[in-house]
């Protein structure tokens, strides 16, 4: 059992699903989580909004919760994500995730219905009680017009399960905040990142990322920075890294990613309806910036420690 406080900090990818010929591909989804763990990311985390969780199956959340804790092998942690704005259709995911092997869960807050903060709590509690696993609370009211306030996530962090929480916010000032009142065994995780460094210097831990999955060894060396507090190369990886994050939210979140993967070779870029593929003019824009970032990644994969081998069926 990993002890996730201790190990879900520093560069964690948020996973895309990857299909082929409309079912969840398998094999690529192994292929790009053992090469992210390589490549010096300390989590994964499949089936959130990247990974199109809502357009999943319950079948298909299972398989892919499974094929990335088979692919990790024990070297990383696998939080799942177990959200729903169907209460009891979230705990039936964290039942799934907790059978299939996750380490942890992601359990966002209930997008659509803008339930109040009570609401929030008895939504999460059971989602709490129904498990044995850890929990990581995620707002982003960006995409659920439904915020969880600090009051309520420091109700939850009394529940003994409760572990920590990924915030999309981009609210700089919220982490010294909940710092101060839920002290260093509560995870804060940042979701956004353009804001990702900024958020490690106010005390956070680590970053759960999209742009990870097409740098990694860049995302997992900035937050080596930020761990040795290193301001020089914080703003130089920054500087590398910016226009990446940008090219990766031309349109919603996972549209441009996965065409990105398609480019580097990593999986196909299909997508599920209502999702639509990324658009010409944009796809152009974001074929520049791979090709400009590709050097800066492969030299931060050569400095990468020695450790976390890929294992030996990798593609």
């Amino acid at each position: 059992m990993f002890d996730i406080i201790a190990r879900a900090r520093g560069s964690m990818a948020a996973l895309p699903t990857p299909y082929r010929f409309g079912k969840v591909d398998t094999e690529a989804l192994e292929g790009l989580s053992d090469r992210l763990i390589a490549d010096g990311l300390s989590a994964l985390l499949p089936c959130g909004t990247t990974g199109e969780a809502p357009l999943l199956t319950p079948e298909e959340h299972r398989l892919v919760v499974a094929r990335t804790v088979a692919a990790a092998a024990g070297r990383v942690p696998v939080i799942a994500g177990a959200g729903s704005n169907n209460t009891q259709t979230a705990v039936e995911l964290a039942r799934s995730a907790e059978k299939a092997g996750a380490a942890a869960l992601l359990c966002v807050t209930p997008f659509y219905l803008k339930p109040s903060q009570a609401g929030l709590f008895a939504h999460f509690k059971a989602i709490h009680d129904a498990v044995e696993l850890p929990l990581l609370l995620y707002d982003v009211p960006s995409r659920t017009a439904c915020a969880l306030a600090d009051v309520t996530v420091r109700r939850l962090a009394d529940l003994p399960r409760v572990a920590g929480l990924k915030d999309a916010t981009g609210n700089i000032p919220r982490v010294p905040r909940l710092r101060r009142r839920l002290g260093n065994r509560f995870l804060l995780l940042s979701g956004d990142d353009a804001t990702q460094a900024a958020f490690r210097l106010a005390g956070g831990d680590g970053c759960i990322s999209v742009t990870a999955n097409v740098a990694p060894a860049l995302c997992a060396g900035l937050h080596r920075a930020c761990d040795a507090r290193d301001g020089e190369e914080i703003a130089r990886l920054e500087r590398i890294l910016a226009p990446l994050h940008a090219a990766l939210f031309l349109e919603a979140n996972p549209i441009p990613l996965k065409r990105a993967l398609y480019h580097l070779g990593r999986m196909g870029d299909g997508l599920r309806l209502p999702l639509t593929p990324l658009g010409p003019l944009d796809d152009q824009k974001l074929v520049h910036v791979l090709d400009t970032i590709a050097p800066a990644e492969r030299a931060a994969r050569l400095s990468l420690p020695p450790s976390r081998p890929r294992l030996p069926h990798a593609a």
